[in-house]
């Protein structure tokens, strides 16, 4: 990676409403940066800038966007954002016309997806990452943050604090974006995963928003029990969870409920396809490898894969 100089590129694969308001902020601050977009999102970018709206203020950002990542020049950072049923595409259009020095950091919603990135760029090229946002694309080149919280936590995966994590904390915090290195960045993603399975989960499933569902007793239970599973599959994989991660993360929600939303929920609204395979998909499918029974998440995922399945048949392959 090179030092942080006026050199020092970042790529934004996937620049919906996480991807553009890093990317956005970091090409405020003199980062150059290009995001990957498509269709009405990429066209309001390239006319009118990029639009960030939030607790930060409301402002435009001209950026360098594009739908080609072929066009991408020498990058340095490669931001991975996209929805985790896109990853295998983007994966291969960038193995294609990315320098194979560029570092790729996840910033997705599954606490294994970068392993399987690992896979597919080599060992070491992927840094594991947690974004904590309540954001949402509010029109075509237009994000919109809400909430208390944003920031984000990445670390290497066996817990060195390297150069290059120094490096792009840096130019992070410099950015306005909060950024904090881990030296357990598994658990840090386990932690969220908990938090994420359970939101996206129970609000797809009972079609109701968290602030409404946490005022109800057999709700809550229910969400106990998703995160208590996902819980235990974590700790037969020897994540390092604290001993109250579940109570811990109950609190976060009652306190945050009226902004929480989950982007799989508003994907189902909307006839999209859903990163169930990379949720509650997930953890049926770690349980099973690891002998961990998890019949809540099985019974979510159950019920929502037909419209997943429904939802990918609306979007062209």
């Amino acid at each position: 990676m090179n030092s942080l100089t006026d050199s020092f590129r970042v790529a934004v694969m996937g620049a919906g409403a996480v991807g553009g308001f890093v990317g956005g902020l970091l090409a405020q601050s003199g980062v150059p940066v290009t995001l990957i977009a498509r269709g009405d999102h990429l066209h309001a970018i390239q006319t009118n800038g990029l639009r960030i709206k939030g607790q930060i203020g409301d402002f435009i950002v001209p950026i360098d966007a594009t739908d080609d990542p072929s066009k991408l020049t020498s990058v340095d950072l490669i931001l991975f954002t996209v929805k985790t049923y896109h990853n295998s595409e983007a994966t291969r259009q960038l193995l294609k016309t990315v320098d194979g020095s560029a570092t790729i950091l996840t910033l997705q919603n599954g606490a294994n997806t970068w392993e399987e990135l690992s896979n597919s760029f080599g060992t070491g090229r992927v840094l594991p990452g947690a974004m904590y946002i309540e954001a949402k694309l509010g029109a075509p080149g237009v994000v919109e943050q809400q909430g208390n919280v944003y920031r984000i936590v990445l670390g290497e995966p066996d817990g060195t604090i390297s150069s290059r994590v120094q490096a792009i904390g840096h130019i992070l915090n410099r950015a306005g974006i909060p950024t904090q290195i881990s030296s357990d960045v598994l658990k840090i993603l386990w932690t969220k995963w908990i938090f994420i399975v359970a939101l996206a989960g129970l609000t797809s499933a009972s079609r109701a928003p968290m602030a409404e569902l946490l005022k109800i007793d057999a709700s809550r239970e229910l969400a106990r029990q998703i995160m208590e599973e996902v819980e235990a599959v974590g700790r037969k994989r020897g994540i390092n969870l604290d001993s109250n991660v579940v109570d811990q993360t109950f609190a976060y929600m009652d306190a945050e409920a009226e902004s929480l939303e989950a982007s799989m929920y508003t994907d189902l609204l909307n006839g999209r396809p859903l990163e169930l395979d990379a949720l509650n998909g997930a953890v049926s499918r770690l349980g099973r490898e690891l002998g961990v029974a998890t019949p809540v998440n099985d019974t979510i995922y159950g019920l929502l894969k037909v419209h997943d399945i429904k939802g990918r048949r609306l979007i062209p392959h």
